[in-house]
C-alpha cells in the first residue's frame, strides 16, 4: 500500500513560484512512476507531468512545458513539482499519483495511488 501526501500549495500572484511536495510512505517508492494532475473548478482533471521510476524521464502537458519541473528524490521517497513563471489559468488542485505501469503516462488509469490534492491559487 502507497500513501501519498501533497505540500506546497496556496496563493501566488502571476508570474510567481511555488515549488509542490509528494511524500510517499510506501516501500520500493524508486519503482513507481509518479505523476501530477491537476483539476479546475468545474473541469475534469488533467494530466500535468510525469517522471518514470527507473531512470526518471520526463513528460510534461504541452501548457506547462518550460515553466514546470518535476524531480524525484528515491532515497527520499519524494516528487516534486517546481512551478515558475505561474499563470491564473494554472490554478486548480494538484494531485500526486504513483503507479507501477512499464512506463510513465499521461493517463490516469496508469496511476493506482494518489494523494488528497493540495490548493494552488494564483491571482491575477
Amino acid at each position: 500500500q502507497v500513501q501519498l501526501v501533497e505540500s506546497g500549495g496556496g496563493l501566488v500572484q502571476a508570474g510567481g513560484s511555488l515549488r509542490l511536495s509528494c511524500a510517499s510512505s510506501g516501500r520500493s517508492f524508486s519503482r513507481y512512476n509518479m505523476g501530477w494532475f491537476r483539476q479546475a473548478p468545474g473541469k475534469e482533471r488533467e494530466f500535468v507531468a510525469a517522471i518514470s521510476g527507473s531512470v526518471g524521464s520526463r513528460y510534461y502537458a504541452d501548457s506547462v512545458k518550460g515553466r514546470l519541473t518535476i524531480s524525484r528524490d528515491n532515497a527520499k521517497n519524494t516528487v516534486t513539482l517546481q512551478m515558475n513563471s505561474l499563470k491564473p489559468e494554472d490554478t486548480a488542485v494538484y494531485y500526486c499519483a504513483a503507479g507501477l505501469r512499464p512506463r510513465a503516462t499521461n493517463r490516469e488509469n496508469d496511476y493506482d495511488y494518489w494523494g488528497q490534492g493540495t490548493q494552488v491559487t494564483v491571482s491575477s
